[in-house]
């Protein structure tokens, strides 16, 4: 059975109608935010403002916490050291809440456009990346990794 497409965003760089631009133009019904701390310094991307930003154009908006990179994940991404951040969060996706939410965003996938949200504008130093991959391994479906413009 083929799924839907898939795909991950992530809003560093962008404005929150660029945003909204490219998960509009992918047809996205469902955001699932993989951050382990929904808030924001950005205006309109913290876990409320965002929420009610995609409700108001008919997506749906998921938390998966659990997803979340840990603390010392964040700061091997922040530093550029990929192979840590790898290795963190690999260990933390072994966890049994991150193994629940794992089900749960597969769960999620089927029959529906979700879009991984995180913060990294490139999904190559993001763990959305490699969240990707696992749910590639178990739906028949590639993600495409939205890049919304710049402001």
């Amino acid at each position: 059975m083929i799924r839907a497409p898939f795909f991950t965003i992530g809003y560093e760089g962008t404005t929150p109608s660029a945003f909204a631009a490219a998960l509009e133009s992918a047809g996205v019904d469902l955001i699932v935010d993989v951050r382990a701390v929904a808030a924001s310094r950005r205006p309109g991307f913290s876990k409320g403002a965002l929420s009610a930003s995609v409700n108001s154009q008919g997506i749906g908006y998921v938390h998966l916490r659990a997803l979340g990179t840990p603390k010392e994940g964040r700061e091997a991404a922040r530093s550029g050291d990929a192979a840590a951040l790898a290795r963190i969060y690999g260990a933390h996706l072994q966890t049994d809440a991150a193994r629940a939410a794992l089900e749960e965003l597969k769960n999620l996938a089927g029959g529906r456009r979700i879009c991984l949200l995180c913060y990294e504008r490139h999904v190559e130093g993001c763990h959305r990346r490699m969240l990707a991959d696992w749910l590639c391994e178990r739906i028949d479906a590639e993600p495409t990794h939205l890049m919304p413009a710049p402001f």
